[in-house]
């Protein structure tokens, strides 16, 4: 409890400063109050703190928090009266308003400029102090217009100049930029950021604040965005134009952003501040499941790069991940594709004939992660898998209440399994990546920890995918990829005998680095938005999706691939609905194509 947080200021800021107000609203809205408000370092660290709220929370897949998991190939959100269930099916037009966070970052971007106006009449504070605020403020306005950015593609850039409250329709009323033209500009406001923050915070009060490695962060993200095939010369979007014709998404394709993405991500491993986070046993090795499992319990170790610090709202994860037997509701269900994704402990694919893989049977074999009876698909797999899945004859991984472990029942009838509750899995799994071992339900104890949003493994990753696409073959590729598989705990890419031979050519090593990055970042959010950079959402967000037969009266009914849901894509999903109501605000704004 002693890392008290600047962000963490942020809720309590939110309540009064509410973001449900109109495009342009501003606290306070009378200018002769505003500017006093900058004469004040108290007022104005809390102005800035206001800020720093606009950093949504991307915890929570109920309801109308975040859709990106329960829309992805990755994972199934179980009841039918939450968004995602309908819009999967296809129950998704023009004016669905479900998780369009159009206004809420808007207002973060005129936040930030007005904080920009106007911090520089304070006399409270030094000239270095504000310069840094300034930075800070900056940082936050690139990072609300790429979230802008991976949701509607290309996006009105907003002046600098903030707009008056009594700005008029005409001049409210501006077309969008092109991508590229989004890219290039908060490209540009990060770099003049970057040297006005420090490398890392003074103190424990400042870790939440943005310094060079969040910018950077920020960036490498941004970039490698910007150099995927969605975005970079996609013929699909010839058409997309804005009222006088300017063309939105450049036709031509330039292999140099993938240079420039890879430079981004290389230049934030190369400040040598973060590391993957490493836990080893008593014997002085790595212990892959304790390493996987705590970068996200443990806030701020080496991994971390960006975080949100508001612990409170971690509570869906907890609640939707514990069994139901344990008063949780068991009802985020990993598909059955992302189950085969993860490698076995050798390091191989399910496909590989040597990896040892079988569907056929139960193991008489007892672990720490399953009990003797298990399926044999789940037997053998690596220890990201073990972190990621609440499978069938799995164990919890919190026994408080208990002798011994859990042993979940996912079949019907079974202690996680279809009943008379609505809580359980339609898929026959559960995430429990993020669930913290420590959380207990009836009566409810949550853990508190923070969201990480970026982390070093994901730029390593970035890194990799970029260097691929504009340098195929070079060593840092097969370097920084085995990073990731050696924290894993699974066998190398490389020509030694207890080593996997390396992908044998650039497509090859595309599809390993997509595999690789698909289970590494699984629930992250992370999957929604690479399907769509990729251009392969058609190819995998339609159409049957599997789990097991939950409807399996014991385990050996259960233990069959069984389509739960059928799914379907339409190529307008690739970029969101712009709501009709936000286009008849803006004569000038054009919707997404399709919708």
């Amino acid at each position: 409890m002693k890392r008290i947080l600047f962000i963490q200021l942020c809720i309590l800021l939110l309540a009064a400063t509410s973001c449900t107000k109109g495009f342009f609203d501003q606290v306070p809205d009378d200018r002769l109050t505003l500017e006093q408000t900058f004469l004040n370092r108290a007022t104005t660290e809390q102005y800035l703190a206001g800020v720093y709220g606009y950093i949504r929370r991307e915890v929570d897949h109920n309801g109308a928090n975040t859709p990106w998991e329960g829309l992805s190939d990755d994972m199934d959100v179980t009841y039918n009266d939450y968004p995602t269930y309908a819009m999967n099916l296809g129950n998704w037009d023009i004016n669905r308003g479900d998780y369009n966070f159009w206004g809420h970052y808007y207002q973060g971007i005129r936040s930030a400029a007005v904080f920009l106006k106007y911090v520089d009449l304070n006399k409270d504070m030094t000239a270095d102090e504000i310069t840094k605020y300034k930075a800070e403020a900056r940082v936050l306005r690139a990072w609300f217009y790429f979230c802008l950015m991976r949701q509607y593609g290309p996006v009105i850039i907003m002046p600098d100049e903030p707009m008056q409250p009594d700005a008029t329709i005409d001049q409210l009323s501006m077309p969008r930029n092109s991508y590229d033209e989004c890219v290039a500009y908060v490209a540009q406001q990060i770099d003049q950021a970057l040297p006005d923050l420090p490398a890392q915070a003074s103190n424990v009060r400042d870790w939440g604040r943005i310094n060079k490695g969040m910018a950077i962060g920020m960036k490498s993200r941004l970039l490698l965005y910007a150099a995927s095939p969605l975005f970079n010369g996609n013929a699909a979007y010839a058409n997309f134009k804005n009222l006088d014709g300017k063309l939105l998404i450049n036709q031509q394709y330039d292999q140099n952003k993938w240079k420039i993405a890879a430079d981004a991500a290389k230049e934030l491993i190369d400040l040598g501040l973060y590391s993957l986070y490493v836990k080893k046993d008593g014997q002085g090795k790595v212990d892959a499941y304790a390493s996987l499992k705590g970068m996200f319990l443990n806030d701020w170790n080496s991994e971390v790069i960006l975080a949100n610090g508001r612990h409170t709202d971690m509570q869906p994860i907890d609640r939707s991940g514990t069994p139901r037997s344990l008063g949780g509701w068991s009802s985020w269900g990993p598909t059955q594709m992302l189950v085969d994704e993860f490698f076995m402990a050798n390091g191989r694919a399910i496909t590989d004939p040597q990896s040892g893989y079988t569907e056929t049977g139960f193991t008489n074999q007892e672990t720490s992660y399953f009990a003797a009876g298990t399926y044999n698909m789940y037997v053998g797999r690596e220890p990201r898998f073990y972190v990621a899945i609440s499978f069938d004859q799995s164990k919890w991984i919190n026994s408080d209440k208990n002798p011994k472990p859990l042993v979940i029942e996912h079949y019907s009838g079974g202690n996680s399994g279809l009943g008379t509750s609505r809580n359980y899995s339609r898929t026959g799994y559960v995430n429990r990546k993020l669930v913290h071992p420590n959380t207990t339900l009836n009566p409810d104890r949550f853990a508190i920890r923070m969201e990480v949003l970026i982390r070093y493994g994901e730029i390593l990753l970035n890194y990799v995918e970029a260097l691929n696409e504009y340098d195929p073959g070079n060593p840092d590729i097969l370097k920084y990829l085995n990073m990731i598989r050696e924290r894993a705990g699974i066998n190398l890419y490389g020509t030694a005998v207890s080593e996997i031979a390396p992908p044998a050519s650039q497509e090859l090593m595309r599809a390993a680095i997509r595999k690789e990055r698909r289970v590494e970042l699984a629930f992250e959010n992370f999957r929604f938005f690479d399907t769509r950079r990729w251009k392969i959402a058609e190819q995998v967000e339609g159409g049957a999706f599997w789990g097991m037969n939950v409807e399996g009266r014991n385990k050996t009914e259960f233990a069959q691939r069984k389509v739960f849901e059928t799914r379907v894509w339409r190529d307008r999903q690739y970029l969101w609905n712009i709501t009709q109501s936000e286009l008849n605000r803006n004569k000038n704004l054009v919707g997404n194509p399709g919708w």
